[in-house]
């Protein structure tokens, strides 16, 4: 606790400033609309009565998400892996990568629910568009980056194929790789609620735009908090295994600076 404190003491403050300041607005003035903008005790009881409702679209929501990041992860890795090692099919291929991978997944949104069968299937296809590029890219240029000095030690340990590319390749790579992977996630929390909030039945996404829908604020901002910490909390566990994943720059750091 004490650690903790020490390193998020001013955006605790800053936190409960905040909130200090939404209880004054809503509670002792007028400059809000009420109904839009309900007092905190408001929406903590819309919170504790939605809880479960709240937790389902958590499920749902995830029910989409992991399926998509993970066939982005093993496609993205792969195949940036692969064109990164070969120079010849990755220049020929290169103006299709810079074509492509600009465009919003949601210009993809018609053709998708015109040729999947199921809205779920769809939401999977648009969230591997979405997160896929950032992995894959990152891979490249994690791939290109790779030290001279280190392939001059993997061609002097007699490092080929699958050893190459588990024992230098993949490691040198690492620090752009979840750079591109930490991307990614972010951006398929925005691509995934705007999904639900168009075409689902269920989700994170759904239920806010479910109950604006009904005008019912109050649970529209319990979604958006619960949503907040819960893409909060993924992208805390993600920098954690990123950092356990990379600890050797973080003794490089350390020694760098003694």
């Amino acid at each position: 606790m004490k650690k903790f404190l020490q390193l998020y003491i001013y955006t605790t403050l800053i936190a409960i400033g905040l909130l200090a300041l939404w209880v004054f607005i809503t509670n002792f003035t007028e400059l809000l609309n009420p109904i839009i903008f309900p007092s905190p005790e408001i929406v903590a009881l819309a919170f504790i009565e939605a809880i479960t409702e709240l937790f389902q679209g958590f499920l749902s929501s995830m029910g989409l998400l992991i399926p998509a990041f993970a066939l982005s992860l093993i496609l993205g890795i792969g195949g940036g892996l692969y064109f990164g090692m070969n120079q010849r099919i990755r220049e020929i291929l290169s103006p299709f990568f810079q074509t492509f991978s600009p465009l919003p997944p949601t210009l993809f949104i018609p053709y998708a629910i015109a040729l999947l069968p199921t809205f779920e299937l769809a939401s999977i296809f648009i969230l591997f568009i979405a997160t896929f590029w950032p992995i894959f890219l990152g891979t490249i240029e994690g791939v290109l980056l790779i030290d001279q000095h280190y392939w001059d030690n993997a061609k002097t340990l007699r490092l080929k194929g699958k050893d190459l590319i588990l024992k230098m390749v993949l490691p040198a790579s690492s620090p752009l790789i979840l750079s591109g992977t930490g991307m990614s996630l972010g951006l398929s929390f925005i691509v995934l609620m705007m999904a639900e909030m168009f075409g689902a039945n269920s989700g994170m996404g759904h239920f806010v735009q479910y109950y604006t829908d009904f005008t019912q604020y109050d649970f529209v901002l319990a979604g958006l908090i619960f949503n907040s910490i819960v893409i909060l909390l993924i992208m805390v566990i993600y920098e954690k295994i990123k950092k356990r994943v990379l600890f050797w720059t973080n003794l490089k750091k350390t020694g760098s600076s003694i």
